[in-house]
């Protein structure tokens, strides 16, 4: 079942009003930031300093088609689990991974469901160098729709599957959903992408401006290094003294992405992997929330009704913040975004 097209929540309200399997409500309140946090920074950046959840993975190590490979992190299914229980993968931020704290509490949900969860890393983010000169970008469609069938292959075919991606990861898998068209839903029964800068250029201009160059530095401090080990280990694929005079993350996309995935510059880039031109293509049921005011995604640059398929459900509430979504009394708590998550996949079965 899809909603009408395009149906567009602001207050964050959900739409489908089926139960939780194991009987719960299906949907958490809509969503409400917390008076004590305001602003999109402060929800941002705050919950990077809360207690984050146990969460038990097994790593498994995949080949990839060019000789390369990915690592993966399953969550460590309960005894007894149900061979069919459905299997939700996590395709992670840029610079984030199976750690990251909306990775850490979708997975915990996830256990104490009775599902089954994966975050599949991008080349470079699993903790050791890969073996071929490729990184991981937002327009990644193929990437992603190699590591879903990889994943298909290793449960049972009763198994039903989700998909969601957070920031770059909700980019490159919203590009696969919508390339794929219908033959997304081979694969997928439904997906979700949570604070996806949808239009690149627009989240690359933000994020290079006043404050938000906290969190270009903050991403630089991981990516350069990276991108040096590249260059020293593949001679000729990079050049190592414009890596070290990157300063912005249009340096860095045309610096470092551009030339190791094909594209003619960062402007390229920026054009040609932005997912927001494929929602009118998305033939998957498909949640993306984005709060209004996530500090480097502008909200004049999200979508409206009218630019999305009839899968499309824009959920774009006016807090939350890039991945934050905190709520209650302080401390604080990040179960919403998991359970909001868990809801609409559960309305998809």
């Amino acid at each position: 079942r899809c909603p009408p097209r395009g149906q567009v929540s602001r207050s964050g309200r959900p739409f489908a009003t089926d139960a939780m399997p194991d009987g719960a409500a299906l949907h958490p309140a809509p969503f409400a930031s917390p008076r004590w946090l305001p602003g999109g920074h402060a929800q941002t950046i705050y919950p990077y300093f809360l207690p984050r959840p146990d969460v038990a993975y097994r790593r498994e190590r995949i080949a990839t088609a060019d000789g390369d490979f990915w690592d993966v992190d399953w969550l460590v299914a309960a005894p007894g689990l149900a061979p069919d229980a459905p299997l939700v993968v996590l395709f992670h931020g840029l610079e984030g991974g199976a750690g990251s704290h909306y990775a850490l509490h979708l997975m915990a949900l996830l256990a104490a469901r009775g599902w089954r969860g994966a975050v599949p890393h991008f080349r470079g983010c699993g903790g050791a160098p890969n073996a071929r000169p490729r990184a991981y970008h937002s327009g990644d469609h193929e990437e992603v729709g190699a590591m879903l069938a990889a994943l298909a292959a290793r449960v049972d075919p009763r198994t039903p599957m989700y998909a969601v991606g957070v920031s770059l990861g909700g980019s490159a898998l919203l590009n696969w959903v919508g390339r794929a068209g219908r033959g997304a839903t081979r694969t997928l029964a439904a997906a979700a992408a949570v604070s996806v800068p949808l239009d690149l250029t627009a989240a690359g201009i933000a994020i290079g401006q006043g404050l938000n160059r906290v969190y270009t530095w903050h991403f630089l401090t991981t990516l350069k290094p990276k991108a040096r080990g590249i260059a020293r280990r593949f001679p000729g694929s990079l050049d190592a003294r414009r890596i070290a005079r990157v300063r912005t993350m249009w340096d860095f996309d045309d610096v470092v992405t551009a030339p190791l995935h094909g594209f003619a510059g960062a402007d390229d880039y920026w054009l040609r992997a932005s997912a927001k031109p494929w929602l009118a293509d998305v033939a998957l049921p498909t949640l993306v929330i984005n709060a209004r005011n996530d500090p480097f995604v502008p909200w004049a640059s999200l979508p409206g009704p009218r630019d999305v398929a009839p899968a499309v459900v824009l959920e774009q509430p006016a807090h939350g913040g890039h991945v934050g979504f905190m709520t209650g009394p302080a401390p604080g708590r990040l179960g919403w975004l998991p359970q909001r998550l868990l809801a609409w996949f559960a309305h998809g079965q």
